[in-house]
């Protein structure tokens, strides 16, 4: 008879308690499109999107963790998505510079808000980035995403504010507009990705980079399941990823699902929500 050899325990994962910044949907609306998930005709509900929004932030406060709230602004639909409005890396503040003229007041807002919290160092970007939609920070390093809204000259900004280095990564598929869309850490030294989203030279340094990366389908990228928040142990993920929930799961981590269908409409996901504030 043949003795299968067992399998070795999920290692044990530590969360560590973090700081966000979110902003309430007051006045959330899909009425332009600036992305392939954005269709004005269909519509948005936006005291649905109110509702999902609350659980969201529920969800972190019921983990431990310390949610600040900066204050919606009228005519601003998508400010909703608090992670575009900046990066904060060691108390230091690299400004978000949009793409879009429908977003472009949201970067000053959200500087503004950071100085007047104690982030007296803050840089306003002559380049154009979308602050943590395509900027995402582990213990050693910045990925950095381009190909759609931040400029690779924006990357390069950013390491010489922050002095961190930065890995650029070329997204190629329009539903990933952001690298917060195909990819999130998982604490500060692996990550979760989708393939598909990535050109071969940047898969080739994600595979480098993070041998041991958990690895979603199309299927749970199609739902923003890689846009997701983790604590080190905890991943608050939109409920749909059921794929990679279980993959998490499997992996020792422990999934936190959410349903933000209605923000979905306009692109956004926990991650879009939320913006780590880094002392």
């Amino acid at each position: 008879m043949t003795v299968m050899p067992a399998m070795e325990p999920a290692p044990a994962r530590t969360a560590l308690r973090r700081r966000y910044l979110m902003c309430r949907p007051e006045h959330f609306a899909v009425t332009y499109a600036i992305n392939p998930w954005m269709d004005p005709a269909a519509g948005a509900d936006a005291g649905r999107a109110v509702a999902q929004w609350e659980a969201l932030r529920n969800a972190y406060l019921a983990l431990g963790h310390e949610v600040s709230l900066i204050d919606p602004v009228p005519g601003l639909p998508d400010m909703v998505f608090a992670a575009n409005g900046a990066l904060v890396v060691g108390g230091r503040v690299y400004g978000a510079r949009f793409a879009h003229a429908e977003r472009r007041a949201e970067g000053p807002a959200y500087a503004a808000w950071l100085r007047a919290n104690g982030f007296a160092d803050v840089l306003e970007a002559e380049h154009t980035n979308e602050g943590e939609g395509d900027f995402l920070t582990l213990d050693h390093v910045i990925l950095a995403g381009t190909g759609f809204r931040t400029e690779i000259a924006a990357h390069q900004e950013a390491q010489e504010f922050l002095g961190r280095p930065v890995v650029t990564l070329r997204l190629v598929d329009p539903r990933f507009y952001h690298l917060d869309t195909a990819l999130f850490p998982l604490g500060g030294d692996n990550v979760a990705y989708y393939p598909g989203a990535f050109s071969p030279g940047s898969r080739a340094v994600l595979e480098r980079l993070f041998p041991d990366a958990v690895l979603a389908d199309e299927r749970d990228a199609a739902v923003l399941g890689l846009n997701a928040v983790c604590d080190g142990r905890n991943v608050v993920i939109n409920a749909e990823a059921e794929g990679l929930i279980g993959t998490l799961r499997d992996r020792g981590y422990e999934p936190v699902p959410v349903d933000l269908s209605e923000l979905r409409k306009a692109g956004g996901g926990p991650k879009c929500c939320t913006l780590e504030l880094r002392a």
